[in-house]
């Protein structure tokens, strides 16, 4: 277990990942534009044109979560400092068992899988995010793009 100092003093160093130029592109493009409706749209997200950008977001947070679950980061207070994550693992949540058999990786995503439904509020914050409307035309912020 770290000292709330070095949880305070990692998650800063996290923020400060967080502000790097392609990766806030990539976390705008990941918030603003990736709607996925099936687990295809998520595996040509990342594989197309915007791989970099789904791996970018996907990669930080699950390593994100890594340091809560081995102890780097304090649990609580990770939780109480982010809240995009909740929104990244809303996003996929609907598609993983699926991703996971056609990845053949029955671990993808598992961590950050792991530090939200540990959250006693984990169905509530995730319930901030809308579901994939499957089959409708477009979301209320235009048309759909996933890559």
């Amino acid at each position: 277990m770290t000292t709330k100092y070095e949880s305070a003093d990692l998650l800063l160093k996290l923020y400060d990942l967080r502000r790097e130029p392609v990766l806030r592109k990539a976390r705008a493009w990941f918030r603003e534009e990736f709607r996925p409706r099936t687990a295809q749209d998520v595996l040509e997200a990342s594989r197309g044109k915007r791989s970099a950008y789904y791996r970018m977001v996907t990669t930080y947070w699950s390593m994100a979560a890594t340091l809560v679950l081995h102890g780097a980061i304090d649990e609580q207070m990770f939780a109480d400092a982010n809240g995009e994550h909740i929104m990244v693992y809303a996003r996929l949540q609907p598609f993983l068992a699926e991703l996971r058999g056609l990845l053949n990786n029955p671990g993808y995503f598992e961590k950050l899988e792991q530090v939200i439904l540990r959250m006693p509020d984990a169905q509530a914050r995730l319930a901030r995010f809308p579901r994939p409307a499957k089959g409708k035309a477009a979301t209320s912020k235009g048309p759909r793009r996933v890559a």
